[in-house]
């Protein structure tokens, strides 16, 4: 008899947790040792955020630097700190949404081995799908947010009453910029939700579509509400993205429905208040078949009498 050498292993914690055979115990620590793991992950992109925080900080004081109401008498451009642990405070900050970048592949990674076991095949493939369209989506919202900061910040600075020059106080504007980053990027996942919504069967392309008027409307006040100047570039130039967005996955939309073959079925095109077109067949009514007279029941058998319980068992049972 040959010996297998290889060590019969059992089925992994994803097959466990996908089959249902894991216990709420072992779902417990695989969740605390994911979480760990994740930590480790911000932590080592904290300490590359630390390390890099002056350089980010260029690239995000870089809109205010570059109006000439920003510049001094000397020619540079300088922000007002108001407590003493300010600057340390931002660096630590700055660093933490570094952190959070650098580390994302680790602990995104982390979350959706943890989800993935609950989900069908075909739902991790489009998951796949919506998280690679997600990372570039955000991406191009937030480039979008970096540019309309520089034309807003001057518009705000020609039309006030101070002069020039003029110094921010270094948190707030810091705050400021990373606010609109985060609301630029967050808009421009709104398409997503759309696609969601359709590839799961919620709405059909036809009612997406029907619902341009309000995505429109809607789009404009919310550039509205987040863009910080009352100019209408910045308000404009973000509705008019979100909009574009909105037609493209009603698009993609039309595809996936024109790919399932949603929209063909036999009474998709009736109104529910529609009556019937089939031919009402009106069958004359006949005499019954006579019925026959009952018979009789015969009387039942008398019970015997059953027999004295000491006689019915012996002295073992």
């Amino acid at each position: 008899m040959a010996l297998s050498l290889r060590k019969n292993k059992g089925p992994s914690k994803f097959q466990q947790a996908a089959d249902g055979s894991m216990t709420l115990i072992e779902h417990v620590r695989e969740l605390r040792n994911r979480l760990f793991i994740a930590s480790l992950g911000i932590v080592a992109g904290l300490i590359v955020g630390f390390v890099i925080s002056q350089d980010v900080f260029a690239i995000l004081k870089a809109p205010y630097c570059d109006l000439p109401s920003s510049a001094d008498a000397t020619g540079s451009c300088e922000f007002i700190s108001l407590a003493v642990t300010d600057q340390l405070m931002l660096r630590l900050k700055i660093a933490l949404w570094v952190g959070l970048i650098v580390g994302a592949p680790v602990w995104l990674y982390q979350l959706w081995a943890f989800v993935a076991p609950g989900l069908h095949r075909h739902e991790r493939r489009w998951a796949y799908v919506f998280v690679a369209l997600a990372t570039p989506l955000f991406l191009a919202g937030a480039t979008l947010a970096y540019f309309v900061i520089g034309h807003s910040l001057s518009f705000i600075m020609e039309a006030g009453v101070i002069g020039e020059p003029t110094k921010l106080e270094v948190t707030s504007y810091v705050g400021f910029v990373m606010n609109m980053l985060l609301l630029f990027g967050a808009a421009f996942e709104f398409p997503l939700l759309l696609l969601m919504l359709n590839f799961t069967g919620v709405v059909s392309a036809r009612r997406l579509l029907s619902w341009w008027r309000t995505v429109v409307f809607l789009a404009f006040v919310f550039a509205a509400i987040a863009t910080p100047d009352p100019g209408p570039f910045g308000m404009t130039l973000l509705a008019a993205c979100i909009s574009v967005l909105y037609f493209i996955a009603v698009g993609v939309a039309f595809l996936n429905d024109k790919r399932k073959g949603r929209g063909k079925e036999i009474y998709a095109g009736l109104d529910d208040d529609t009556i019937s077109p089939l031919a009402e067949e009106r069958v004359p009514v006949g005499a019954s078949d006579p019925v026959e007279a009952p018979t009789a029941i015969d009387a039942p058998a008398p019970v015997e009498k059953p027999m004295p319980i000491e006689r019915r068992f012996d002295d073992m049972t």
